[in-house]
Formats: structure tokens, sequence, C-alpha cells
């Protein structure tokens, strides 16, 4: 077999944040036109993993009684082997042979020197691992398998997330989704095999392609400050249980918010999308005075406000506390001065599209 390979593209979050960690809670997310591509071709004794993102030097590996062994005791590649890991042992439950392989990635996810723009790299890397080893096995590539897999090697590696990302780096395009019950994967881990797992309807489950209105422009801004999903969210979790009321309030409001949202993107109204942005954006903010964990930066303030002057609805994109703001304009509306007072203020516009699979 020659060489195959598979992209994965990034992500970000519209609305809906932190609420989408809890079953049944929607969230709004869209793919953006960045990818990371995964390539895998034959090897005959010892297989290599490589990114320059993580090391100039390949990882090798070998294969005992059909596992993938790695030679370091400590690895950068946690998502990807678990990729690894959850797709060849679907592979073997459905009676294939598994083999040796390079493996590169190669990723246009984070900036030139490194820094992270927070278009979600660790969905995306684990999403073209598993797509490009199905092809590699000469297996079905399915939306719902890729997804289902990909949550599961997540899971192993202990993602606190709501896998929204996972949903936009398979699916692509606009798309409202919303968490499934993770008990109850867990729980069939321990009696199922992975083969009957992905065949099973997972409860709480919902993904749906959204089609924004012909009028919309949407405008990405990234405030130069990455940040860490995993400690935001582990924050909120951790002081949720002292302001369990006015949690469980954010919890209603915000599945009320992005519902309406939702229902705007189906009816084709900018205007009331809009409406639900800011709406989204004051839900956001009240949890954040609630639990204290700083999601709305100065800078992703001054984003909005910025925005908010040209006719602009505008938010914190994802678990906020730096990365990007996203900003929905009306098509017609011109922003170059928009795009030059962000840079002013240090905000540097990312050129991104959001991306739809053919």
């Amino acid at each position: 077999m020659n060489q195959v390979e598979a992209s994965a593209p990034g992500k970000l979050y519209i609305a809906g944040e932190y609420a989408v960690v809890e079953p049944g809670h929607p969230a709004i997310l869209v793919a953006v036109d960045q990818f990371l591509t995964v390539k895998v071709r034959p090897s005959e004794t010892v297989g290599t993993i490589h990114s320059s993102h993580y090391s100039s030097i390949p990882l090798q590996w070998t294969r005992e009684n059909g596992k993938l062994i790695v030679d370091e005791r400590e690895n950068p590649f946690h998502y990807l082997l678990a990729a690894i890991d959850y797709t060849e042992r679907y592979v073997k439950e459905c009676g294939n042979e598994l083999s040796i392989y390079h493996l590169a990635v190669e990723s246009e996810l984070d900036s030139a020197n490194g820094l992270k723009y927070g278009l979600g790299s660790s969905a995306a890397v684990t999403v073209a691992t598993v797509r490009v080893l199905l092809k590699f096995y000469g297996m079905s590539e399915s939306d719902e398998l890729v997804f289902k897999l990909s949550v599961l090697a997540h899971l192993s590696v202990k993602s606190n997330g709501s896998f929204g990302d996972i949903a936009a780096a398979t699916y692509t395009g606009w798309l409202a989704y919303s968490s499934f019950d993770r008990e109850w994967v867990k729980a069939k881990l321990n009696t199922h095999s992975i083969q009957s797992i992905v065949a099973l309807d997972w409860p709480a489950f919902m993904v749906e392609k959204l089609t924004p209105p012909d009028n919309l422009k949407l405008l990405i801004g990234w405030t130069g400050s990455p940040a860490s999903t995993t400690d935001l969210v582990d924050q909120v979790k951790a002081k949720r249980e002292a302001k369990a009321q006015s949690y469980q309030a954010f919890l209603a409001e915000s599945k009320a918010c992005v519902e309406q949202m939702i229902q705007a993107f189906r009816s084709g109204s900018l205007p009331d999308i809009q409406i639900a942005i800011r709406k989204n954006r004051h839900i956001l903010k009240t949890m954040s005075d609630s639990t204290g964990v700083s999601i709305e930066t100065s800078t992703l303030a001054q984003l909005c406000e910025d925005a908010e002057s040209y006719q602009g609805a505008a938010k914190s994109s994802g678990a906020g506390g730096g990365d990007c703001g996203i900003a929905l304009f009306d098509r017609e509306s011109s922003l170059i001065d928009l795009v030059s007072k962000w840079e002013a203020h240090q905000i540097t516009l990312l050129p991104l599209q959001v991306y739809t699979r053919s």
C-alpha cells in the first residue's frame, strides 16, 4: 500500500460554552479552514510517529502481541496514541490484521512561532488519526464512527471537555451539538466491545448541520494570550459545587439561549442570531462572576466593545481566558476600520473561513 493521509479542521465555539459539558445542553460551533494532516505509510519492522510541533526526533514503536509499544516511557503524543489504540482495537475486532507503519503529523493550527490559537489541535489530531488509520486498513470512515472512536480516545486520557471540538473536526461546517451521557459510555466500556459501543445510540448526543444566513459574516479575533480549556473547565467544575443553584440557572439559561439561536439559524434571521449572541455573552459573564473564573479578559471585552460599535454581535469563544473572540456582522458592513481598531488594541484578525467538507 502507498501512503494515505487524512486531514481534520480546527474549530471555534460560537455559543453554549461550559454548559455543553453537561449532557443534552447544546452549543453551536464552526469548523475553520486551518487543518491538521496525518500521513501513514507502511513499514516492514519499526514504526515511527513524527510531528515537528512536538519534537524534531521521531518516536519509534514496535508491535508486541498485537499492541503498539512505544520506546519512550514519556512522550507528548497522548491523544494521538489513544486514537491509534482505539481505532486499532476496533479494526482488530472487525477481523482485520494490524501492521507496522510510519505516521507523520503536519499542523496549521498554531502560529508560526508555536503559540496556540485555541483552534482545537488535540481534537483535530485525534480525528485525523482515526480517519487515516481507517483508510489505511481499508475500512469505512463514516462521520459517526470517526466521532465515537475519537471520543473514546479522549475519554481514555481523562478529557474533561464536551467533545464539541471533536464534533466540529469530524462533521465540519456550522454545527449545533450537544454532548452525550459520558458516564453511560464509560460504563459500556466495561461490558461491551469497541465495535458494539460505536454501534449503539448514545444518550443525549445530538449533532445538526446548520445553514447560516447568506448575509452573515463571521470575524475571528485572536488576543495573543493562549488559554487552557482544561484548567478553566476544571475551575468552573470546582466552583459549581458551592454555587449549585446559580449553576443550574446558568445551564437553563444557556440551553434556552442556544436553542433560540438554533431556531434563528433555521429561519435564516441574522438579527435574531445576533440577539442570541449578545444574550449568551451576558449569561457567560454572569456565570463568570458567580464562580470567580475569568472568562472574558479585558482584551476580549475590548474586542467585543469594538465589534459592537460597528453593529456586530460579539463574545468570547470557547473557554475564554484568552485565545479568540468571535463577532457576527451583516456581510454588507464595511469593517476595515474595525480591523484597524483591533490591531491598535493588540487583537489580530485571523484570516479564517468556515470549512465544510464536500
